[in-house]
Parts: structure tokens; C-alpha cells; sequence
């Protein structure tokens, strides 16, 4: 007897639909699973054996061959367990194959037929509506996350023995009524954990600058002696940021589904903007992905949120570079022999680093002298390649701060968050006007994109050629110190951008100075 039912897995952070063809027949009794299985898709069959036998159900003794196709793609996970047994079960005529045709399976089972939660359902259950399927069967501890894609028949079910029930037509009874619990509006904000702005004593020239990169979602890059609060000022960076909206919230939940990340009882989509920090003895495949099957990297669990790489040039140089690709392309592209696999990685880079090795270098004190020789703080610099800087936006260097009650806190979070929503409005009005310009910010625009975005007056225009000339800058440089200009005017509420919004943005380029004077001398 053969029977086809369907089921999932997750390439990337894309779902696939996968077939699960059961064949039984006379022979004896051996099960083969095949399709390129992974050690967790073949441990499958002694956990469907021991489940269906505890459920009061009886396991074939017959020669039964499982298919998971198409079959020159490798399997991973426990998502198949469930479609598997009602594969088995179908084809064995212990239940009906009308009940669970054209439906997607997906669950784990335990020993006594507990149906147990799996990750990336919500890329699944999106592939399943995109192919066509109205009914989609899950274990209750997904069916919240696979209710936030609409239009579908969601049914959860917790246990095997409730099979028999579906079997019998109850289907009512297990279906899942998201309208109550999935109600908020994935634009109300969630309360932000990294802090507010207004216990940040002084460093206003730093708040200022990250409410710049906040309202063009540019990549900032902090310089500073140790103790000058360049973490502690990155870390309060999603609280002032645009809300997600709903296109975001559901791509940000769908990548944090596919790995496996999603925080415990979440309540909706998740509408804090990603906040990741890895330690600097990350690897390349940590950073941007990897594995027999690429899994995402920090840079794509970043994506629509703040990737902060906290001092800078304690990270290996493979892995930097490879963060190249996807400042510039917002995607990392992996290859493998049987398939290529694309992450989305549209983040805002923050990054700090020490001035040199001991920290101390032009912000020396009495107490504290820099003990580094000229060469230990030229290789601590060559550390970060000339291409990953070029694609860093602002550089700042953050200054020792006078005593704390000299120092005035200045906005708080709150403040600052109305000022970048504002900015960021005025941005989006902007761009809707061109092809495929709503929903970017300013940042990710080039070209004509970019030219059209802009509008210098003549002494800007001026101003901006002197410097381009001056400084001996990049081509990407001139763009990036556009960008921000643009960013300053929307801030300032300035329909053009004029000379004093180019010269803060060139002040934000204090890397670009530094080496433009080094290689004077």
C-alpha cells in the first residue's frame, strides 16, 4: 500500500515542502528511510515505532520504505516524525488517507506520542500557502507562531491518540482560533531592555551621532579610550530606532523560527528590533553562516536590527572580511554543491575600538601614559582593512568625560525616538515617490536612487567637492558622507541640504582625516 503526505524542512531561512511517500509491502519486517536522511531523520523510525505501539495503534510488520523527496536534498531535523507516522498509519489502513491529504505535517514525537514544538514553522507554513495548501496540522506549541500567516486552516493537535479523532471528522476541535491571543498590533513597541539615554551622563557629540545613524540606519564605528561608555552607548541603540513594521516583524520572527532562536511564550511577532553581540572569537561561519546546511549567522539574526561588534580589532581578520559582502550586497550568499543558499542581512553596524593596543594614545593623562610604540599601533590599526572601513559611515571618537557632576544627562531615549521617527517619516515620503524606494532607508540607496534622494544647495554642492578633492576620499566615502547629510537635513527638518549639514557629516569622518594626514607625512 502507498500513501504520499506532506511535510517540511527549512534550507536557509526558507521553508521546503517535502513529500513523504510510505510504501508498505510483503517482505520482512525492516524500515528503510531514504532521500538523504540525516542521523536525526533515521532516528525518526524507533521514535514513530515506540509512539504509534503506546498510543494503542499497531506498527506494521512489513517491509516498509520511506521516501523523502525531492530526494537530492539532505534532510535535517525532527519536523518529519509526525507525517511519517500517519504516513504509516494511512497506508496501513489503521486511519483514513482522506482526513490528511494536501495537508502539511509537521512535529516531533516522543516516546508516548507527546507531539513536541520544532523550529521554522512559520517559513514552512509560508512555502505551504504559497504552494497552494489551505490546511496545515502542527503541534500546539506552534501554533501560535504558524497563526501569523493568514488565510490558512491551522489545526494543533498534542498528542498522537488525537489522530484518531481527526480521522473521525472532528477537525473542528483541534482548530486553532489565533483571533484572541494574536490581536496586538505588531506596531505597539515592546519595552526595550538595553537601557535609556537619559542615565547617559554627557558624550552628547556620541548620542548626537547615533541619533544620526539611527534615523538613516548608517554604520557607526566608535574610538575611545577604555571607560568612555562607547558599549554602554551602542547597547541603548535599538531603543530609539523606528518600530518594526509589519513586513519586518514577520521576516525578523521567520529567521529567529528557522534557527531555533524564537524566545519562550512569545506573545506575537517579535517587534523589538535584533540586538546581537557576539565575542570577538567568533569565526567567519558564526558570523555569516555555514554548515553542511547553511544555518544563519549573526549577521542575518541581526537583520532588520543592530549587529555590534564590540572591540573591533580583537576579531580575527578573516572574520571581518567577510562582513564585506554583505554591508554592501544586505545579503550573504553561501554555495554549496547542491544548492546556494541567500540570508538577508539589511543591519546597522555598530562597532567600537581602543585608539591602540593599551588604550591610551592621544588621550593620555597624567596618571595614564600610552605605552605603545608607533609600530605596535600601526599593526593594531591594519587589523581593519581600508574596504570594511570605507563602509563604515561615521567614525567617532568618544572623549574622556569630566566628572560626573559637571555633566548633564541631556535627552533621553524617549526624546530621541521622536526625533528619528520624524526623520525617518520624512525619509520614507520621500522615496515612496521612486520604483522600489518605500521601505528602505536611506542608507541602502545608490546611483540614481541615491541623486535623486538629494538635493544639495550650490555652497553644499561646493563645499562637498572641496572636500572629496581634499581628503582624496572613495567614490562609496562621497556617497556614505551624502547620505548622512541627507539624514542631518531630515533631522533638522530641511527640505534641501545645505553647507553646515555636509560639514557635520564630514566631521564624522575623523578616520578619513586621520589617514589623509598620515599620508601627508
Amino acid at each position: 500500500m502507498y500513501r504520499n503526505v506532506w511535510s517540511g524542512s527549512v534550507y536557509g531561512v526558507e521553508g521546503r515542502l517535502i513529500a513523504v511517500e510510505v510504501d508498505l509491502c510483503n517482505g520482512l519486517p525492516l524500515v528503510n528511510v531514504v532521500g538523504l536522511p540525516d542521523p536525526a531523520v533515521r532516528e525518526s523510525i524507533d521514535r514513530v515505532r515506540a509512539a504509534v505501539k503506546n498510543c494503542g495503534f499497531t506498527f506494521p510488520l512489513q517491509r516498509i520504505t520511506v521516501n523523502l523527496a525531492p530526494a537530492d536534498l539532505r534532510k535535517e531535523g525532527t519536523a518529519f516524525d509526525l507525517a511519517i507516522a500517519v504516513g504509516i498509519l494511512t497506508a496501513s489502513g489503521q486511519l483514513g488517507y482522506e482526513p490528511f491529504n494536501n495537508t502539511l505535517i509537521l512535529g516531533e514525537l516522543a516516546l508516548n506520542g507527546e507531539i513536541r514544538a520544532v523550529s521554522g514553522v512559520l517559513a514552512m507554513v509560508e512555502q505551504a500557502k504559497h504552494n497552494g495548501f489551505t490546511r496545515v496540522l502542527v503541534p500546539v506549541g506552534n501554533a501560535l507562531e504558524a497563526s501569523f500567516i493568514h488565510g490558512l486552516e491551522l489545526y494543533a493537535i498534542s498528542h498522537l491518540q488525537e489522530l484518531a479523532e481527526c480521522n473521525n471528522g472532528r477537525w473542528d476541535h483541534f482548530r486553532f482560533n489565533s483571533h484572541a491571543k494574536n490581536s496586538d498590533s505588531v506596531y505597539e513597541r515592546a519595552v526595550h531592555t538595553g537601557g535609556d539615554y537619559g542615565d547617559v551622563l554627557g558624550q552628547h557629540h556620541a548620542k548626537r551621532a547615533l541619533l544620526i545613524a539611527a534615523a538613516g540606519r548608517h554604520n557607526v564605528l566608535f574610538t575611545g579610550p577604555p571607560g568612555t561608555g562607547k558599549t554602554m552607548l551602542v547597547r541603548r541603540l535599538p531603543g530609539i530606532m523606528p518600530p518594526l513594521d509589519e513586513r519586518e516583524a514577520l521576516q525578523v520572527t521567520k529567521i529567529y523560527s528557522a534557527a531555533g532562536k524564537l524566545p519562550g511564550g512569545f506573545p506575537s511577532l517579535m517587534r523589538e528590533r535584533p540586538f546581537r553581540a557576539p565575542h570577538h572569537t567568533i569565526s567567519a561561519a558564526g558570523l555569516v553562516g555555514g554548515g553542511s546546511i547553511p544555518r544563519p549567522g549573526e549577521v542575518t539574526l541581526a537583520h532588520h536590527g543592530v549587529l555590534f561588534l564590540d572591540e573591533l580589532p580583537e576579531f580575527s581578520r578573516s572574520s571581518l572580511e567577510v562582513l564585506r559582502q554583505p554591508l554592501e550586497d544586505r545579503e550573504v550568499t553561501i554555495a554549496r554543491s547542491r544548492a546556494v543558499f541567500r540570508f538577508p542581512s539589511q543591519f546597522l553596524l555598530a562597532t567600537s575600538m581602543n585608539p591602540c593596543p593599551c588604550g591610551f594614545h592621544t588621550h593620555e593623562t597624567e596618571e595614564q601614559r600610552c605605552q605603545c610604540s608607533s609600530g605596535a599601533i600601526a599593526r593594531y590599526r591594519a587589523k581593519i582593512s581600508g574596504p570594511l572601513l570605507d563602509r563604515i559611515d561615521m567614525h567617532i571618537e568618544v572623549s574622556r568625560p569630566q566628572a560626573p557632576e559637571r555633566l548633564k544627562p541631556g535627552m533621553t531615549s524617549e526624546e530621541m525616538r521622536q526625533i528619528v521617527h520624524c526623520a525617518y517619516n520624512r525619509q520614507q515620503e520621500r522615496l515612496q515617490e521612486q520604483p522600489r524606494g518605500g521601505g528602505r532607508p536611506l542608507a541602502e540607496l545608490a546611483g540614481h536612487s541615491l541623486r535623486r534622494a538629494v538635493s544639495l544647495s550650490k555652497e553644499a554642492d561646493k563645499l562637498l567637492r572641496a572636500v572629496f578633492d581634499s581628503l582624496g576620499i572613495s567614490l562609496r566615502a562621497h556617497d556614505r558622507i551624502l547620505k548622512l547629510a541627507r539624514t542631518i537635513a531630515d533631522i533638522e527638518g530641511s527640505g534641501s541640504i545645505e553647507a553646515e549639514h555636509v560639514a557635520e557629516a564630514v566631521s564624522y569622518r575623523s578616520l578619513d582625516r586621520q589617514l589623509q594626514t598620515l599620508d601627508a607625512r
